[in-house]
């Protein structure tokens, strides 16, 4: 039994839509779906009538939503409880972050804020996308730092979050490079002979990035897709030992180019790529405690020289 299958419970009482909670939720319908199923196993009953449309709830469903707002009522309580007592740790920001941005972007971003802004306390949790933006919504960190695409958006509701753009960067295809410093496969491939393709897991949020370069490329991309995982770093490893095409952040490659022992996939004139933009959320500090002072003080910052 797991918390968030309870809060997915209780977001689908409450949108009676199985695609309008899942994204909500930050999640692929086929994984929400999957989430309920586990709940109704753990129940050992029906717990939603799949027949009718606006989803129902059966009888089971109603007596367990009751129940849900009751037992996570009783957790954010005792966690703000818990909270109160960790007084050495209330000038600490804390900052979740997915784990690509946490590895490339975040240490330097850092080290260039405690030279202007000064120094400050930090911990970083790095997470999957979907989990650092629950993070953030679960009131479990003072910031959140990802990755935005206007094909991409977090359901983050205006009212209650604020958001600071801290620049860009862009996706692109890398490999390493042959003998002669050329790329070892270059895109867009052909039929006959597709690249071997690193790809990222099902539902990983540049996954779906990458997807849209391919898409959006104007040609074929032949690629035969021999590897995968959710994290870019794992993809670079892969990458620098010859094994294929990996789709990258700037961020995570910069080094890297700069040895030449990555270099861009593409033959002249295929320009595959996409920017993104990388954001600082929080929520807003209306109807809630006040956020700690030095978590204040670094937006007010971040606001005034973003």
């Amino acid at each position: 039994m797991e918390t968030k299958w309870l809060e997915d419970f209780v977001s689908l009482a409450d949108t009676r839509s199985f695609s309008r909670s899942a994204q909500l939720r930050h999640v692929t319908q086929p994984a929400f779906s999957r989430r309920i199923q586990a709940l109704e196993a753990w129940a050992g009953c029906d717990l939603v009538d799949r027949s009718s449309y606006p989803t129902r709830l059966t009888k089971a469903g109603e007596t367990l939503y009751a129940q849900s707002l009751e037992v996570l009522q009783a957790l954010q309580s005792t966690r703000a409880m818990l909270r109160g007592h960790a007084v050495a740790a209330h000038d600490v920001i804390e900052f979740a972050a997915p784990h690509t941005l946490a590895f490339t972007f975040f240490p330097a971003w850092v080290a260039g804020l405690r030279e202007k802004f000064g120094p400050f306390k930090s911990r970083l949790i790095a997470l999957n996308v979907h989990d650092a933006v629950m993070r953030l919504v679960e009131g479990g960190c003072d910031l959140l730092i990802a990755y935005h695409h206007a094909s991409q958006p977090f359901q983050l509701d205006l009212v209650r979050y604020e958001m600071i753009s801290l620049g860009q960067e862009t996706l692109a295809p890398y490999c390493r490079p042959d003998a002669q410093g050329q790329p070892m496969f270059q895109l867009p491939g052909h039929a006959s002979r597709p690249m071997p393709y690193l790809g990222y897991a099902t539902g990983a949020y540049l996954g779906r990035l990458t997807e849209l370069i391919l898409k959006q490329s104007g040609i074929a991309i032949h690629l035969d897709r021999v590897y995968e995982t959710d994290m870019a770093e794992g993809l670079k490893v892969m990458a620098l030992e010859g094994h294929g095409v990996a789709f990258l952040p700037h961020s995570a490659v910069k080094r890297e180019l700069r040895s030449r022992r990555l270099v861009l996939a593409t033959g002249p004139g295929l320009p595959l790529k996409i920017a993104m933009d990388i954001r600082a959320y929080r929520e807003k500090p209306l109807g809630r405690e006040a956020p700690k002072s030095t978590a204040q003080a670094l937006w007010t910052y971040l606001a005034a020289n973003h």
